[in-house]
């Protein structure tokens, strides 16, 4: 077993290139993430994955697979899931004469949408998907806009709690983010760096607040590319004072911590100057986190800069800037699926899959 891979990377194509290869049999490699761009085919993508595999089996196969507009895999059979809103919106629609129904309704169809998504990634070899979006729909943010369940903290966490029970029918794990809450900000973190000004007595008796009840089921957390100016003044996922004060020791909190994608523009703002890609993702490990998530590098100039965090990191670890810490591979190895999955064809012929689908808004 590995001390620590703690890096999260992507690839360029539809099959492994004999640099993938290279990049992903590194020992400092925890994972691969999948974009639109590795998509063309189930037969194609149940390919790719055991092509990783075959590599290093505890590879964690990964993708940004939520409904709504964030679903990599739409045609040859995947179902289009609806956005997590169109569920917030089930809460409130009771039958008559019977008062709460809609709740009832909305959380099966959450675990049903969790049933689903889970289990089609299964099927393909996907391991993990980083959901569900905690965010609160305060009406000011459209990165994450319908993204999010609701505004009540209580709704999206119930929501989110039937959607995870769904992912771990199919043996797979989860994700909330973007903690503590992305909502309240205009700014898309892609290109710049919200900043949030509210106190941390607001923020944790609100937004915060389904990262306090879904503690216990919560397998992984991604921290917010935002500034909490009244608490820190580093962004979320470089701050130790939210990952391991409060995310940790106040919450309770002990899955895994993986960053938001580091490549983003703004992602490596922090005291008023832009990081490297080595330095955000050792000051993101430095902080708490257990993964770093380094988007959209193999694209560019054959993946140099994938190469030159891989080395960096590893120099890093010879000079002692930065520790491997075995506890933070145990998370990791934790969020591997530990039963097998059912292939597309057994799958989708399956009663609870069938009753599943009816069950989606």
């Amino acid at each position: 077993m590995n001390i620590h891979a703690p890096l999260i990377l992507d690839i360029e194509g539809i099959s492994l290139s004999a640099d993938d290869r290279r990049r992903l049999a590194h020992p400092l490699t925890g994972g691969l993430i999948l974009f639109g761009r590795n998509w063309q085919s189930r037969a194609q993508l149940s390919d790719l994955c055991a092509e990783v595999k075959d590599i290093r089996a505890d590879l964690l196969i990964a993708v940004d697979h939520e409904g709504g507009r964030v679903q990599r895999f739409r045609t040859d059979g995947f179902t289009h899931l609806p956005p997590m809103r169109a569920l917030g919106e089930l809460w409130a629609q009771d039958s008559p004469d019977l008062p709460g129904s809609g709740v009832l309704k909305a959380c099966e169809a959450a675990t049903s949408a969790g049933f689903v998504l889970g289990s089609e990634l299964r099927a393909c070899g996907v391991d993990f998907s980083f959901t569900p979006v905690l965010d609160l729909d305060h009406g000011e943010s459209g990165v994450i806009g319908d993204r999010a369940f609701a505004r009540d903290p209580r709704v999206v966490s119930l929501l989110a709690r039937s959607l995870m029970h769904g992912l771990l029918q199919s043996g797979m794990g989860n994700c909330g983010k973007h903690f503590p809450g992305h909502g309240a900000v205009k700014a898309d973190s892609h290109v710049a760096l919200p900043v949030d000004k509210r106190s941390l007595k607001t923020i944790l008796a609100d937004d915060a607040q389904p990262y306090r009840w879904l503690g216990s089921v919560l397998t992984a957390v991604m921290p917010a590319h935002v500034i909490y100016s009244k608490v820190d003044s580093r962004p979320a996922g470089f701050s130790a004072r939210w990952l391991q004060d409060i995310l940790r020791r106040q919450l309770g909190f002990q899955g895994v911590v993986c960053t938001d994608d580091l490549s983003m523009a703004a992602a490596r703002q922090m005291d008023g100057r832009t990081l490297n890609y080595v330095e955000a993702v050792i000051t993101a490990l430095q902080a708490g986190c257990d993964l770093a998530l380094l988007c959209n590098r193999s694209v560019v100039n054959g993946g140099i800069e994938l190469d030159e965090v891989l080395d960096a990191l590893a120099e890093a670890q010879l000079k002692g800037h930065w520790m491997p810490s075995e506890i933070s591979e145990e998370r990791r190895l934790n969020l591997l699926p530990r039963s097998p999955a059912r292939p597309w064809d057994e799958l989708v012929r399956s009663n609870d899959y069938m009753q599943a689908l009816d069950r989606l808004p």
